[in-house]
């Protein structure tokens, strides 16, 4: 934890104090931001309270009284009820505006940890509570030096590994046969080689699979892949590294034949949509002009050229995600649809564009990522410019 970057963003937000909460381990993104260890037996409510300014504040349970001893801060203990209550009065007595993992409406649901009852009792107590989606934004999905390396070193392997599967796609296909499982395998036998870790394993989409953003293939029911079908690869991957970040991309090929005039024009329009995202953002933070840029503006101009295209109601999931440590993070989403994600866009953080139209018989979706720096920002990795011939 870096309680003086903490402090210091409090006081850039005019928010009084940063209020953390957690039993059972309800709250991660608590341990994460306060470096607390993901071992502990916590059967008991905690309480860590970090002032603009001055000394942190603790408030744990007197069988469990050890929890926070690895923070700064002042301890206080509790055992009954009464205790409890009248500790947090105590701990909040000198601020009015209070940070915690809360989205109004639960709007950004991913940071929304602080159950409805609790907030009952902070409100209860005179206290007006702020979401503290922007500082988690920050403190969890803002990377450092070491962490934009360990990207662009997935980036190499991923890169290399998805030109290499369209052409094992090819090989496989004129020499017996393949289905969409056997290459995911392919996929992840060279990510074991290569030192590579996912959450989960990539996506190998054939013809209206690909149409179906969340496919996920299946061992005991593989679909073949023939000559002439349409093919989507949804890859993502970190290196088996502390503190590692994903790198995340998708493209789609053709075994064997042309592209139909209907595919060409369905990449088309996407790939416009993908470069026009980049864009956004990178008129935004470039030059003497650069402006502060929420996510849901680059969504918002995106689904904007789909729409005109009159493909907008085949356009069903937000344009793109933060990327962190998690595949999905809890930075800026690119989302004007199924959120309004109010949240800036941060220098150092690392994002996905990746609008997708999805037919019956196809779907296309094109993924880039894109880190911001401050003052500019850039693809890391390949930009597809046309179907892949397979």
């Amino acid at each position: 934890m870096d309680l003086s970057a903490i402090q210091q963003a409090l006081r850039e937000r005019n928010i009084d104090a940063w209020l953390f909460y957690d039993h059972h381990h309800r709250d991660p993104i608590a341990y994460r931001v306060l470096g607390l260890p993901d071992g502990l037996m916590v059967t008991r409510r905690w309480y860590y309270l970090i002032p603009a300014k001055g000394e942190p504040v603790k408030l744990v349970h007197k069988i469990e009284s050890g929890h926070l001893d690895t923070l700064p801060g002042t301890k206080k203990q509790y055992a009954g009820w009464q205790e409890l209550f009248d500790g947090l009065k105590q701990m909040l007595a000198a601020h009015r505006d209070v940070a915690m993992q809360y989205s109004p409406n639960n709007f950004v649901f991913t940071i929304s940890m602080v159950d409805a009852g609790t907030a009952d009792l902070i409100r209860g107590l005179g206290k007006n509570i702020i979401s503290a989606a922007d500082l988690i934004a920050q403190f969890e999905a803002t990377l450092t030096d070491e962490q934009i390396k360990s990207h662009f070193a997935a980036r190499d392997v991923i890169d290399a590994v998805t030109a290499e599967a369209f052409k094992e796609i090819g090989r496989r296909v004129r020499n017996g046969g393949t289905h969409e499982h056997a290459i995911q395998q392919f996929f992840m036998e060279a990510f074991q080689r290569a030192n590579m870790v996912t959450d989960d394993p990539p996506i190998v989409a054939v013809n209206a699979n690909s149409g179906n953003p969340h496919y996920e293939p299946s061992a005991s029911r593989p679909a073949p892949i023939h000559e002439g079908d349409f093919v989507l690869l949804d890859v993502w991957a970190k290196k088996n590294t502390p503190g590692a970040v994903y790198y995340d991309i998708t493209w789609v090929g053709i075994v064997g034949k042309a592209p139909s005039d209907r595919q060409r024009e369905i990449f088309k329009i996407v790939s416009e949509a993908r470069d026009l995202g980049v864009k956004t953002v990178q008129d935004a933070v470039a030059g003497a002009a650069a402006r502060p840029i929420a996510g849901w503006e680059v969504d918002h101009a995106v689904r904007a050229h789909i729409k005109q295209a009159k493909y907008g109601e085949y356009f069903i999931h937000r344009t793109g995600h933060s990327i962190s440590t998690e595949v999905h993070a809890n930075g800026a989403n690119m989302d004007d649809l199924e959120i309004h994600d109010e949240r800036r866009i941060l220098p150092n953080s690392l994002f996905s564009i990746e609008p997708g139209i999805y037919l019956p018989e196809f779907g296309v979706r094109l993924e880039v990522d894109v880190l911001v720096r401050p003052g500019s920002a850039e693809v890391t990795g390949k930009i597809q410019r046309e179907i892949v011939t397979i």
